[in-house]
C-alpha cells in the first residue's frame, strides 16, 4: 500500500523497454542521437506548436530551475503559489540558478494562485524603483502542490494579468499529463494558447526513470537555455537514454494512459475516505494526490498494516487521541491498482469500527 509519493512507482514495461532498445550499439552523445529529433518533431506535433524548442534534463528541479533562469534577471522576482514546488522543495535552486532573483509569494485556495493576489503582488513590486527588486516572471504549478489544477480559462486569467506587466509565464508540469487527464483539454489549450512561456514536462513522476522536458514555445530563448544547461551540469553525454525515455512515454499517448491511471485510482481513494466516519477532504482531488483527514485511530491501524504516505503538514503524531483527526497526503501512480486502494480502505473502515480498548 504505497501511497507515499509518484516518484517511489517503477518505471513503466514500455519506457523501461524503450531504454534497453537505446542499448544497442551506438549513438551520437549531448543531445544529437537520433531519438532526440523524434522527441523534438513528437512534441511539436502534440502541443501543435511546430517552432517549439525541446531540451531534455533529468530532474523536474533542474528544469524548473533552468527555465526560470531564462525568464527572470538576477534582480528580478518570480511570482509563485506560497505552496508551490520551486518555493517549498527545490532548496532555492531557482534563486541559485537565476543568480539571485527572489520569490514572491502568493496565497490561493486549493494550491491556486489567486488572480488577485497575483494583481496586488505585482502592483506592489518595484514601487520604490532602484530600491526594490523589479517584475521577473509568474510561475504556475499545473497540477498543482494540493492535487488540484488550473484550467485552461484559469491560466489564461492569470497569464492576461501578467501579461499586463510584460511578464513571461513559467508552468512547472511536473505532473501536467495528470492535469489534462482530469480536463480532457489538448497540451495547446492548457499552455502557449493561454498565455504560458515555457513548460516544464514531467515524465519522471509517471512512469519515466529520471527525465522531463523543456518546452520553449519563444525558440528565441533556445540558445540561452542550452548554455545554462550545460553550465550548470545538466547536459547528459549519453543523452540517448533520456531521449528514449520521453519518446516512448509520448508514443500512442502513454503518458495521458498512465495518468489517467493514476487519477482513477486517486478518485477511488478519495471517494472511499470522504465516506469513512470522521473523514473529510482538505482539498478537491482532481489528480493523483489525495488531501484528507480522518481520526488518528485509522492512521495508527494503517501504518500498523505497513501503508506508506505523509501526514500533512509532517509536525503530526500519532501520539494522541484517538478521535483526533490527521490530515494526510496520498499519491497514487500509474501502477496502483484497484485492489491495493481497496485494501487500504478495508484497514481504515475496521481501524474506525475497533472497539475501544478497554480502560483500568
Amino acid at each position: 500500500m504505497w501511497f507515499a509519493s509518484d516518484n517511489t512507482s517503477p518505471a513503466a514495461p514500455e519506457v523501461m523497454a524503450a531504454v534497453l532498445r537505446a542499448n544497442q550499439g551506438h549513438a551520437m552523445s549531448y543531445g544529437a542521437d537520433a531519438a532526440m529529433a523524434r522527441v523534438t518533431e513528437r512534441v511539436r506535433e502534440v502541443f501543435e506548436a511546430p517552432e517549439a524548442a525541446v531540451y531534455l534534463v533529468p530532474t523536474g528541479t533542474a528544469a524548473n530551475a533552468l527555465a526560470l533562469a531564462c525568464l527572470c534577471p538576477p534582480w528580478a522576482t518570480i511570482y509563485c503559489h506560497r505552496t508551490s514546488h520551486v518555493e517549498e522543495d527545490e532548496c532555492g535552486a531557482p534563486e541559485f540558478y537565476t543568480g539571485g532573483a527572489k520569490l514572491t509569494l502568493i496565497d490561493g485556495a486549493n494550491g491556486r494562485i489567486a488572480p488577485d493576489g497575483l494583481r496586488d503582488a505585482l502592483a506592489f513590486t518595484a514601487r520604490a524603483g532602484v530600491h526594490n527588486v523589479q517584475r521577473g516572471a509568474v510561475s504556475l504549478t499545473n497540477a498543482t502542490e494540493a492535487g488540484t489544477v488550473y484550467s485552461p480559462e484559469d491560466v489564461a486569467r492569470l497569464s492576461a494579468i501578467a501579461r499586463e506587466y510584460h511578464l513571461p509565464v513559467h508552468m512547472d508540469g511536473s505532473r501536467f499529463a495528470n492535469a489534462l487527464a482530469f480536463l480532457g483539454c489538448t497540451s495547446a489549450e492548457l499552455t502557449w494558447r493561454a498565455g504560458v512561456d515555457v513548460l516544464s514536462l514531467g515524465g519522471t513522476k509517471n512512469g519515466c526513470m529520471g527525465v522531463e522536458a523543456v518546452v520553449l514555445f519563444d525558440p528565441a530563448r533556445a540558445w540561452e537555455f542550452e548554455l545554462r544547461r550545460k553550465r550548470g551540469g545538466h547536459l547528459f553525454s549519453k543523452h540517448r537514454f533520456l531521449s528514449a525515455q520521453m519518446e516512448s512515454y509520448l508514443c500512442d499517448g502513454l503518458w495521458r494512459t498512465l495518468a489517467g491511471q493514476a487519477n482513477a485510482r486517486a478518485r477511488q481513494l478519495s471517494e472511499g475516505i470522504a465516506s469513512l466516519p470522521g473523514a473529510k477532504l482538505v482539498h478537491p482531488t482532481e489528480a493523483n494526490a489525495v488531501f484528507a483527514a480522518w481520526p488518528r485511530a485509522g492512521h495508527r491501524a494503517a501504518r500498523a498494516a505497513g501503508a506508506q504516505y505523509y501526514l500533512w503538514p509532517g509536525h503530526q503524531t500519532l501520539e494522541g487521541p484517538d478521535d483526533e483527526p490527521l490530515s494526510a497526503r496520498l499519491v497514487c501512480n500509474w501502477s496502483t491498482t484497484e485492489a491495493e486502494v481497496e485494501g487500504f480502505l478495508n484497514v481504515l473502515r475496521a481501524g474506525a469500527t475497533a472497539p475501544e480498548p478497554a480502560r483500568p
